[in-house]
């Protein structure tokens, strides 16, 4: 915006208020205009309007070269001019001479020109290893002078000053981070800068599987890193899987890696090994293929035998076998 500030004003001369806007470039709405406005009396005989030490118009005959700059009023009560499409360099001095019968006179009014935030200079992108320092720069221009305000967007921090330092970050640290500039001129301005922290592989929630045979099975490794890890399966830690053989199907996503096995047999079944890998580190983990069997085993135990004999007067007749089953334990 652009405003006229108070001026002097003697008794043969008088400003009337006036009110522009200076609009940023690419703006749909019409430029602005600044119009000086000199009020004088019948005593006044001739007027000018200067710019600092240059003439723009006396009377009605234009001195300035500058296109923007017109005649408006020249009355015998109202000497006005206008600029049109104000910019930051017409702000300054401007200076209302009149001629009167008795002696010269002039009155003055300063011109401020008010201009948006907004950010020039920002740091791209940048990608550090997990423990740099990191350093991010924003540079505003506005009148009057913009406030810099950095924010992380994740987690809300903020930071005055066109300078951001982080010492040491870490991968909770990474992520975009927001630079704000604002003069209250107009809306914000605000451009945001990403932060990729590189760190090694760790492998995290691996679990074991009990598949019976002749089923599928399922082993999952999964492991965070950036830039993201490569997998590698092995058997009993020295025998390197690959997809397509032994009935074996490996399937690889962005943060984890999936054995599967579609028909599981003897040989399947044992240790396994996990290798997830990036140019900064390696992780390992392992692994187990266990074998179940489809249904419980009834653990059969034999009968004890007992032999019963009747009593006298029939010694000889043959003992009476009974059987007796104990309670079967469980497996």
């Amino acid at each position: 915006s652009l405003r006229i500030s108070q001026c002097d004003r003697p008794s043969a001369v008088q400003f009337t208020s006036c009110s522009c806007r200076l609009l940023a470039p690419g703006s749909p709405e019409t430029s602005a205009v600044s119009a000086p406005s000199c009020s004088i009396d019948e005593e006044v005989t001739r007027v000018a309007w200067l710019n600092r030490s240059n003439i723009l118009y006396a009377g009605n005959d234009k001195w300035s070269i500058d296109p923007r700059v017109r005649l408006l009023t020249n009355s015998p009560a109202e000497f006005s001019i206008v600029i049109a499409s104000v910019d930051v360099w017409d702000e300054g001095l401007y200076t209302c001479s009149f001629q009167t019968q008795a002696k010269p006179h002039t009155a003055q009014v300063y011109l401020i020109v008010h201009v948006p935030a907004r950010i020039t200079n920002i740091s791209s992108a940048v990608t550090v290893n997990e423990g740099s320092d990191v350093s991010l720069l924003c540079m505003a221009t506005g009148k009057p002078e913009p406030t810099v305000t950095w924010r992380q967007l994740r987690d809300g921090f903020t930071s005055e000053g066109e300078y951001l330092e982080i010492t040491e970050i870490n991968r909770q640290q990474a992520g975009e981070y927001e630079c704000v500039t604002a003069n209250g001129v107009s809306l914000a301005d605000s451009k945001r800068v990403l932060i990729t922290v590189n760190y090694p592989p760790t492998i995290k929630d691996v679990k074991d599987a009990y598949p019976p045979m002749g089923k599928p099975a399922l082993l999952r490794c999964e492991a965070m890193a950036v830039p993201p890890a490569e997998f590698e399966w092995f058997k009993d830690d020295k025998h390197r899987l690959f997809g397509g053989l032994e009935g074996l199907r490996i399937r690889n996503e962005r943060t984890r890696s999936m054995l599967l096995i579609d028909n599981v047999t003897a040989r399947h079944y044992g240790n396994y090994s996990c290798l997830a890998s990036n140019n900064l580190g390696v992780s390992n983990a392992s692994l187990r293929l266990i074998r179940t069997s489809p249904c419980p085993v009834q653990w059969l135990v034999p009968p004890t035998v007992i032999h019963r004999w009747p009593r006298p007067p029939f010694p000889t007749a043959p003992p009476t076998v009974l059987h007796h089953w104990p309670q079967q334990p469980r497996p």
